[in-house]
């Protein structure tokens, strides 16, 4: 291909007694300031899509996503009152509707409908909350992909939107208050400019009827500016919970009694060396998830009530690991991973067991919902061949019924899961999943998709954009590698800091065992990531090229020397290290994406994805590394940049947009695996 022209500069920087050259940094400028940055990502953005559209089997994908993306999508409700929350999206809407139903057996109606909110469908809803009468509801607003929200209030018996607005609203919640007087939300100050780094997280209660000047600060922490704090309300409404992070590493909850004058906080774990989870109370009684001491999991309590609190084990470490737990009709219900897989466990309240829950198969169920005395309680189950369901579960009866389940237009029971396992360079034992159509048997062009970072396990879960692959008979293989949370917090610090490099060996091993197994075909594996799995495909791209024939890396962190400086990144610190520090510069510069291509070997044709407002992953990381590859002689096959407009890094991204792009992608990959 003729890609368009990039200008080159002579930055170069000394880092350790290394240089750096840098000769894009240009195009780390703003695409809706820097008319020359502009300019170069529509040139670059015109040729990718010109390319895509004379693809075979583009127009086939698009079509094809399209039915599969036409089914009704809910979520497990939240019950407050005599009302159920949930949203609802009827198949090709581009945003989901916030949706109520006035008690069992009452019809839906819509409550807040952000599809009218912007002519192309890119303005969302974003986190929202019932108050606990169910009289109103906070929603937060998200434009055009940004991590950024406003906050407004919806009464839902007039269906008026109330005065009350707070903005730069990032990385929050919204918890009310018990009487409904008003809630609790999380913000940053307001950016000096757009990409600027963001520091300074704190809590916020926000009382009704007032200005957000007006607003009482909570919790801040400004001795440690880069600390995330996340606020809940306990059920009785006594105390607010703060959660607080440093983006990766470990949690430490602090409790504020909200009956006392001063609203003075208690810190329950000064340090960030493990997570810890408070899901429940009864009274002064705290219960929590934690990985202190161990790291897989447990069940501890603590009582404020004591005359020395002290965390007290509840219910031991297991063999699976505690993804999550809550506290539901007078039981405490814990969802595990074992082999990256749920099992859900009962225990009563002094810890003693008490069964199991039944799941309808082998897949991934939580998001278990529900009130402490009551036995009503919701929760989802999804599988690569499973369509996401709803089920209704009575705690005391022990028995789950189907709320809402999606129909499909697809023949699911021509789809086979199989978890096998695969020894990585160092000998560890890794699982994957393996995902195709039965009359499939390989080798076959196979998509290996893998993320391996922040403690975020990938659980087998329904994909209409994966199962479009598998219907055209290409093959899904899905690597539960470390850096995820899949065996607890020792699988993800074996992928983290100066062990990086362990995710990316686990990546490679997969992608051997594939084509040794006769599972992918020998020109026929296709990599595909996004975000931390963008910078997965972009490491193992440059360290192993001849083993892939695509790539696909999404929204990726490319430059690891400078992605602390950009929005949010200083809180990736904790998962990738300090590019200011010597040891942690070596390492990043080791597997840099934009640092370490490789010129004079023939490289995987690749496709970068973007978007001009993704505020998390600043587009440059994926600007300077297409850039990179252009420039370098690594053969034939193309390497493209497609870059969405108001996309930002994924999140409320509209249903159109995400069949077009997965469209563009299939059809790239199909084209270099040979699936026909």
């Amino acid at each position: 291909m003729t890609y368009p022209e990039t200008r080159r500069t002579a930055v170069v920087e000394e880092h350790f007694g290394t240089a750096v050259a840098d000769p894009y940094r240009w195009l780390e400028g703003d695409v809706g300031r820097d008319p020359e940055v502009a300019a170069w990502v529509a040139d670059q953005d015109r040729a990718a899509r010109s390319h895509l559209a004379r693809l075979p089997l583009r127009d086939a994908f698009r079509r094809r996503l399209t039915r599969l993306f036409d089914h009704e999508r809910l979520t497990a409700p939240q019950k407050r009152g005599e009302r159920y929350f949930f949203l609802r999206n009827a198949g090709l809407e581009n945003q989901a509707v916030l949706m109520v139903r006035e008690g069992t057996g009452r019809p839906d109606r819509s409550l807040i409908d952000p599809n009218g909110w912007s002519a192309e469908g890119t303005t969302a809803l974003a986190e929202w909350s019932p108050s606990e009468d169910g009289a109103r509801i906070a929603f937060a607003v998200q434009d055009g992909g940004t991590d950024w929200r406003t906050i407004r209030v919806l009464d839902i018996a007039s269906g008026a939107i109330l005065e009350d607005e707070v903005a730069w609203a990032r990385f929050t919640t919204i918890a009310w208050a018990k009487d409904g007087s008003g809630f609790f939300y999380s913000r940053f100050p307001a950016p000096e400019e757009d990409g600027s780094p963001v520091a300074g997280h704190a809590v916020y209660f926000h009382a009704l009827g007032t200005l957000q000047r007006q607003d009482r600060l909570l919790h801040a922490t400004p001795d440690q500016p880069h600390l995330v704090h996340l606020a809940d309300v306990t059920e009785d409404g006594r105390y607010a919970v703060i959660h607080s992070s440093p983006g990766s590493g470990g949690s430490a909850p602090t409790v504020v009694d909200l009956g006392s004058p001063g609203w003075t906080p208690r810190t329950l774990a000064a340090d960030f060396d493990s997570y810890r989870a408070v899901f429940a109370s009864i009274g002064p009684k705290f219960f929590l998830t934690t990985q202190d001491g161990a790291a897989r999991g447990k069940i501890v309590t603590l009582d404020l009530g004591d005359a020395e609190p002290a965390f007290v084990d509840l219910v031991p470490e297991k063999d699976g690991v505690l993804n999550d737990a809550a506290l539901l009709g007078g039981r405490i219900i814990a969802s595990y991973l074992v082999d990256a897989k749920t099992e859900v466990e009962r225990y009563r309240l002094d810890g003693t067991p008490d069964g199991a829950v039944e799941l309808p198969g082998i897949g991934s169920a939580g998001g278990f919902r529900g009130r402490a005395t009551d036995d009503e309680a919701f929760f989802v189950f999804t599988s690569y061949n499973a369509p996401t369901t709803i089920y209704r579960y009575d705690v005391a009866a022990d028995a789950r019924t189907i709320w809402a389940a999606p129909t499909v237009a697809a023949e699911l029971d021509r789809i086979v899961v199989e978890q096998r396992f695969y020894a990585s360079r160092d000998g560890t034992k890794v699982p994957m999943f393996v995902v195709r159509r039965r009359d499939v048997a390989g080798p076959a062009p196979t998509m290996l998709h893998a993320y391996g970072g922040y403690g975020i396990s990938v659980m087998p879960a329904y994909s209409p954009a994966h199962l479009a692959w598998v219907e055209q008979g290409g093959i899904l293989a899905v690597a539960n590698i470390r850096g995820g949370g899949e065996y607890g917090r020792g699988w993800h610090d074996a992928g983290r800091l100066l062990h990086k490099q362990n995710s990316f060996d686990d990546f490679i091993a997969a992608a051997e065992y594939l084509k040794a197994e006769g599972i992918a075909a020998p020109d026929g594996l296709v990599i595909q990531g996004e975000s931390n799995g963008g910078l997965l495909v972009g490491a193992v791209v440059n360290q192993r090229p001849e083993l892939f024939a695509a790539a696909l890396p999404g929204v990726g962190v490319m430059d690891m020397l400078r992605f602390d400086r950009f929005t949010a990144g200083r809180l990736w610190v904790g998962e990738f290290g300090d590019p200011a520090n010597a040891a942690d510069f070596r390492n990043l510069l080791a597997y840099s994406p934009c640092h370490t291509i490789r010129p004079g070997r023939p490289y995987p044709a690749i496709l970068a994805t973007t978007a001009d407002t993704d505020d998390r992953v600043v587009p440059a990381h994926s600007f300077k590394y297409v850039a990179a590859l252009q420039a370098a002689d690594l053969g034939d096959r193309p390497r493209l940049l497609r870059v969405d407009t108001r996309a930002g890094h994924g999140a409320g991204k509209p249903i159109g947009k995400v069949i077009e792009e997965v469209a563009d992608m299939w059809a790239f990959a199909a084209r270099w695996t040979g699936l026909d």
